[in-house]
């Protein structure tokens, strides 16, 4: 942020706001580490501040502290509309489009509240008054904790904070072990745990705890597994069919698209997840190395994130997908090998 930003930001904080903060679609630890972290911030500062979450989200994730004070918008409507509507600041975390909200879009975009983003991903929009985006930062856990110290308070980061902040960095960044991991990143992380943030029990959280329904699930799509070695690709599969038949639970699939990546020689790893509701294949895609998977998501599957790690998705059939899929390799070859 510049100094221009940073003082209009205190500026709007310097008076009594109401202040909705709103996560993605399908939430991930980034998304929901970063809108608690912000929400605590907040509220210790005296404001009034709500998270409305567009859907629901991982069991792995709600126990974090303040969880039980987000609005799922699915199931709070009237609350959580009440809460949009009534706003005037909105902070949008971990995304920076609209349409990543789902069916919150049109709701965000009729609001005439002042708009404040924080985002790491690629090609912001321009719909912020401050817009706080950095491509280059492991994560938006990572950006609030920076948003904090801009406004001079990192005095102030609690241990609850310090909590929400390090499962957002730890699960954007793979355990610390991503690309965009810096020294920045790893200073951050020994203040939030000096903080109180409890990394043990977070990482337990987050993957020490399984169901039996979710390790035969992935046992399910470890056996899809294709394995295409003259592309240095893996790509997995996993049916509407599969998914009901291991009892599937929003994030159970968390992670399996990064088993293809610990393969020797394997530099691209994708999984294809139908959704039958929704009438699509999600598509999840992962890289080592300098192929851009958000390129790649760009281009052919109306997606994209960043240069390691995008989603995308497809509205035609699984097999008409990964057939599709696996004919654009060729056109990669070089870059795949490089």
């Amino acid at each position: 942020m510049n100094l221009k930003d940073v003082k209009a930001v205190k500026e709007l904080l310097s008076v009594p706001q109401k202040i909705a903060i709103i996560p993605h679609k399908n939430p991930d630890g980034d998304a929901i580490g970063s809108t608690l972290a912000l929400w605590h911030y907040l509220k210790n500062r005296g404001q009034e501040a709500t998270i409305v979450s567009p859907n629901d989200y991982p069991k792995f994730l709600k126990w974090m502290p303040g969880n039980e004070h987000i609005l799922n918008f699915e199931t709070k409507n009237s609350q959580a509309l009440s809460a949009i509507n009534e706003a005037t600041l909105i902070f949008t975390l971990d995304f920076n489009h609209f349409g990543r909200t789902g069916q919150l879009a049109p709701i965000l975009e009729a609001s005439k509240a002042k708009y404040i983003m924080i985002d790491h991903h690629q090609s912001p929009a321009d719909y912020a008054e401050i817009t706080y985006s950095d491509v280059a930062m492991s994560s938006t856990c990572e950006m609030v904790y920076n948003f904090i110290e801009f406004l001079g308070d990192t005095d102030k980061v609690t241990s609850e904070m310090a909590n929400c902040i390090y499962t957002g960095i730890m699960t954007d960044t793979g355990s610390f072990k991503f690309h965009a991991t810096t020294s920045q990143t790893h200073r951050i992380v020994a203040d939030l745990i000096d903080k109180g943030a409890e990394k043990t029990a977070i990482h337990n959280h987050i993957y020490d705890t399984n169901s039996p329904s979710r390790l035969h699930l992935l046992g399910c799509a470890l056996k899809n597994m294709v394995i295409l070695e003259e592309f240095r690709t893996a790509y997995i599969t996993l049916s509407q069919e599969e998914l009901d038949a291991y009892n599937y639970q929003k994030g159970d699939t968390e992670g399996f698209v990064n088993y293809g990546l610990t393969l020797e020689g394997i530099s691209f790893a994708v999984i294809f997840i139908e959704n039958k509701e929704e009438g699509i294949i999600k598509i999840s895609f992962r890289s080592q190395g300098d192929f851009s998977v958000n390129e790649f998501a760009r281009s052919h599957f109306n997606g994209g994130g960043h240069d390691n790690a995008a989603g995308g998705r497809s509205e035609v059939s699984m097999e008409k997908t990964a057939k599709y899929f696996v004919s654009l390799l060729k056109d990669y070859k070089d870059k795949l090998i490089a």
